[in-house]
């Protein structure tokens, strides 16, 4: 169990999760697309809840925006997937398997590793990750920040767009005015470059007219 566990984080975090390379000095630093300690997490909630009574293996689908972990088992009677995200009881489909976790170090407190994970993804900035169970079908779902102007360039968005896009990453929204300020263009064209943002699902519009802003699609 605890060689699932490490060498399947080694396995991710050198062969398919990729690392952002930047100096400070002398001193190189990696910063990685997804917060170690919450796919480890995510990992050690996998084992500890998979239901051993069937024979599929725990498994991980890596894509360009998005890390997925799937298990076979469900969550507790009358338990919902928000309740994930609160202070809640531990209830482990393998106790026996969440003790050695636990007397290992490898759990640092019972009932937080869901919690744990989302904490990690914010502090990373990444979107808080998506807990689905359907049927017997247990997902969490991590989702890359494409807020870069690297994939976003990949999107085929102008110059404008990409400058808003980072703007409304920094300052939380964007109006059409800001937008026309920011990038120095008229009311038509940031109405347009804003409205295909919202078609290409990076961004939400709220509000009607005057008082209409623009916010991340997260």
């Amino acid at each position: 169990m605890f060689e699932q566990v490490e060498k399947t984080t080694d396995i991710l975090f050198t062969k398919y999760i990729k690392a952002i390379i930047s100096y400070e000095g002398i001193h190189r630093i990696e910063t990685y697309e997804y917060p170690k300690e919450a796919i480890r997490e995510a990992l050690l909630n996998a084992i500890a809840h998979k239901d051993y009574a069937y024979a599929f293996p725990i498994q991980i689908s890596v894509y360009d925006d998005k890390l997925m972990i799937w298990n076979e088992g469900r969550l507790p009677e009358n338990w919902t997937v928000r309740k994930l995200l609160q202070k809640h009881s531990s209830k482990p489909r393998n106790p026996e398997i969440a003790n050695a976790f636990f007397r290992a170090g490898y759990i640092e407190a019972w009932g937080r590793g869901t919690i744990k994970i989302a904490e990690q993804c914010q502090k990373h900035g990444l979107p808080t990750p998506e807990f689905k169970n359907e049927g017997s079908d247990f997902w969490v779902i991590f989702k890359k920040d494409i807020f870069n102007a690297n994939d976003l360039e990949k999107l085929k968005l102008n110059d404008r767009q990409i400058k808003a896009v980072l703007y409304v990453k920094e300052k939380g929204k964007i109006s059409n005015k800001e937008y026309q300020i920011l990038n120095n263009v008229l009311y038509k064209t940031a109405y347009r470059d804003l409205e295909k943002l919202v078609e290409k699902t990076i961004l939400i519009k709220k509000g009607e007219k005057k008082g209409s802003y623009y916010i991340l699609n997260r």
